[in-house]
């Protein structure tokens, strides 16, 4: 989610510009033949194509084929399907859940920036029952590891949510802690240490499936927040979510993104997300941490690895890269296979430092 936006929560009210969400109707047959001509066609590369992965992770006691997932946010099933098997991703983290449907914020929503992009696009999302609905059962039928992950403006927000997925069939939960937050002055949680113990005092009890606090970086020092997430039951952490920026329109002197503000991510990120996981995992050697932004090749997944990471997330890199997640993670599959101390310390849930 772009920090430091806010999302109407009320659909309503909500700008003239964004169309309400429309369930997604049910595959047909021509959907099926279409999948099948299209595997048959050049430039859909990997799609349901089979790899044997040799190297794999854990990420709090949970068996990854391979260190790379996609990021929370800029994943489509419906897209990339036609494109690659989701089941040979390590992980797939899925959109942000709200309790009810979300339209988002008013365009303009995205912009460019120097090796980044900005976007505002608010966590629209059709609701955390849709979610159940559709969304979850399509991608386990597909046999995709699931990480579901769950947003909101207010603590009761995320109880919703947590509550709903506690018993569903989502191997793991993600908490995005970057969306401002009523409860707590319109805040983001994850700036606030204090905050942030509070929500999860009150989501830990909720469920037994694991649970990944995904960190904001606009923070003096990261490791305070992450450590009151593990104090108060976080199983792993997620780093970095995006940055607080924006662009100006210099012929007319205003934003170019209407709500003014956007994150930023992209390949500008990598060293603020790599350094992150390291001062984290100085401080916090056996929590398991998933590294993200700015990685769009295995090389770059790699760092990550070596600065403490047990897995990453491909985020922005699938914006114009649809199958960059599975890309990177065989090229990162290639990579270990000259690095065996790092490739069995993953496989044994360790990490290099």
């Amino acid at each position: 989610m772009a920090e430091g936006t806010i999302v109407n929560p009320n659909p309503s009210a909500a700008a003239t510009d964004q169309a309400a969400p429309v369930a997604p109707t049910a595959p047909t047959a021509a959907d099926a033949a279409a999948t099948a001509n299209a595997s048959s066609k050049p430039g859909h590369i990997n799609l349901y194509e089979p790899h044997e992965w040799k190297h794999g992770t854990s990420v709090a006691g949970v068996p990854w084929k391979n260190p790379v997932a996609t990021a929370s946010g800029t994943f489509q099933y419906a897209a990339v399907r036609w494109f690659y098997d989701v089941s040979q991703l390590g992980a797939v983290s899925t959109k942000g859940c709200s309790p009810v449907p979300w339209l988002g914020n008013p365009s303009p929503r995205t912009a460019e920036g120097p090796a980044s992009n900005l976007n505002a696009v608010g966590l629209q999302n059709p609701g955390v029952d849709h979610y159940l609905a559709h969304d979850l059962p399509d991608l386990k039928k597909a046999g995709a590891l699931v990480v579901a992950n769950v947003a909101g403006h207010c603590d009761d927000d995320y109880v919703q949510v947590t509550e709903k997925l506690a018993d569903s069939a989502a191997d793991m939960l993600e908490i995005n802690v970057s969306c401002p937050n009523v409860t707590h002055g319109g805040m983001s949680v994850g700036t606030d240490p204090v905050a942030l113990a509070s929500l999860m005092d009150k989501l830990r009890p909720l469920t037994d499936k694991p649970i990944i606090v995904k960190l904001t970086p606009n923070v003096t020092d990261i490791t305070v927040p992450a450590r009151a997430a593990v104090e108060h039951g976080a199983d792993a952490l997620s780093m970095i979510n995006t940055l607080l920026g924006m662009r100006i329109d210099i012929r007319t002197g205003r934003p170019i993104i209407a709500n003014t503000t956007g994150g930023v991510s992209g390949p500008a990120v990598l060293p603020i997300g790599l350094v992150a996981v390291y001062r984290t995992r100085t401080v916090l050697p056996d929590i398991p941490i998933i590294g993200i932004g700015g990685i769009d090749s295995g090389e770059k997944a790699l760092e990550y690895l070596y600065a403490g990471a047990n897995a990453v997330e491909v985020g922005a890199a699938a914006l114009f890269d649809p199958v960059a997640p599975l890309r990177v993670a065989r090229e990162l599959d290639d990579l270990l296979d000259a690095r065996p101390e790092l490739a069995a310390k993953l496989a044994a849930g360790k990490t290099w430092r």
